[in-house]
């Protein structure tokens, strides 16, 4: 990949996806139907859910640390350290968008889930269980997305080597920012949570798989070429992520299925300050794009990035801290019921607007 004075602009297409599958278009009716299924299976196989209880060591739920690994991993394949080198030649974008990621949009998330949820919502929700949905939603808005964002750039046709550089960008800075805002934020509402365990879940669901991504990328490419390794081996986890995804908001269910069939609303509650902060995150990042007059297809991955939630670290944090049956794994879980379709609509609003922009920056 190199820099011209036209921009970014050899970054090869087969990078990015060339659309939404038809899975991920969806993925709100498949968490539904998997909701249903963990619920029924809870409620007439409690067997099964004393099952998954005895197979943890250390805390950790071994079945759900190897389905994170599943989901986690082939996210981590995609990304090309090298691309880092190249974020000081076009640095505007990357710089509103990680501004946006950190600096932002996590304390909003706090913001907008404590007024509504222990506030707003305080005859409708108990004083404990609001708090745990509150740590929930700092959870899932402390880390920016790493996977789907490849995709809501390729629907914007947004620039792929800026895609590319930012979600490396972010999965580095997660490393080192992450634990320390949860921290700051939860410290707060004065709850306190060992760091043991949070530093234990950045290692097993980032760094571990990280590695292992870098490693793969790095040792495939020398052995069987980089063409190799796009277009055929990253593919071959596309069905594993899918079926990780899947078993594991099943599993997540069967614990949930109690709290869900109990207080029903309590997921529609939840999805209140969430979609406000996607949607609150993106016209920020957007706008301010649109100020430092950036290309359309700078700006475009660079809001959308800063909109969207890395859910599946989320969840395997929540998983590793409370456990799989506390409310704050269930507000965790519902980032993934509302993310694609809000996303497909803030996708629609960049597609719409593109006139607002320069010319941009990458002839694909």
């Amino acid at each position: 990949m190199t820099f011209t004075k036209k921009g970014w602009n050899t970054m090869s297409k087969e990078k990015l996806p060339s659309g939404i599958s038809f899975f991920e278009r969806y993925l709100t009716i498949w968490v539904l139907l998997c909701m249903g299924a963990g619920i029924l299976i809870g409620r007439f196989f409690p067997g099964v859910r004393s099952f998954l209880e005895g197979m943890e060591i250390a805390g950790q739920n071994i079945p759900l640390v190897i389905l994170m690994w599943f989901m986690i991993y082939p996210m981590m394949l995609k990304i090309d350290f090298k691309a880092i080198k190249n974020v000081g030649k076009h640095p505007s974008g990357i710089i509103i968008s990680s501004i946006a990621s950190w600096a932002i949009k996590p304390f909003l998330m706090f913001g907008l889930a404590t007024l509504f949820l222990q506030i707003i919502f305080s005859s409708l929700i108990p004083v404990n269980i609001a708090q745990d949905f509150v740590i929930g939603a700092v959870l899932l808005g402390t880390a920016p997305c790493t996977a789907m964002v490849f995709v809501w750039s390729a629907l914007t046709k947004g620039n792929p080597a800026q895609t590319l550089v930012q979600v490396s960008v972010n999965d580095l800075l997660i490393l080192v920012l992450f634990i320390p805002i949860v921290q700051i934020l939860l410290g707060i509402s004065n709850v306190v949570l060992p760091l043991d365990i949070l530093v234990l879940s950045i290692v097993l669901f980032v760094v571990v798989p990280l590695t292992a991504g870098f490693l793969s990328r790095v040792l495939i490419i020398k052995n069987k070429g980089e063409k190799y390794f796009n277009e055929e081996f990253v593919t071959k986890f596309d069905g594993v992520t899918t079926i990780g995804l899947l078993l594991t908001l099943i599993i997540i269910f069967v614990f949930q299925g109690d709290i869900i069939m109990e207080h029903p609303l309590y997921v529609l509650l939840i999805a209140v300050p969430l979609i406000l902060q996607n949607t609150i995150s993106f016209t920020l990042t957007y706008l301010v794009s649109k100020g430092a007059k950036l290309p359309h297809d700078i700006a475009a991955p660079a809001s959308l990035i800063a909109a969207s939630d890395f859910f599946e670290l989320s969840v395997a944090v929540a998983i590793a801290l409370f456990g799989v049956d506390s409310p704050v794994v269930l507000a965790c879980t519902v980032g993934v019921l509302t993310e694609v379709p809000v996303m497909l609509l803030l996708v629609k609003v960049v597609n719409k607007t593109k006139h607002w922009f320069p010319t941009p920056s990458y002839k694909g």
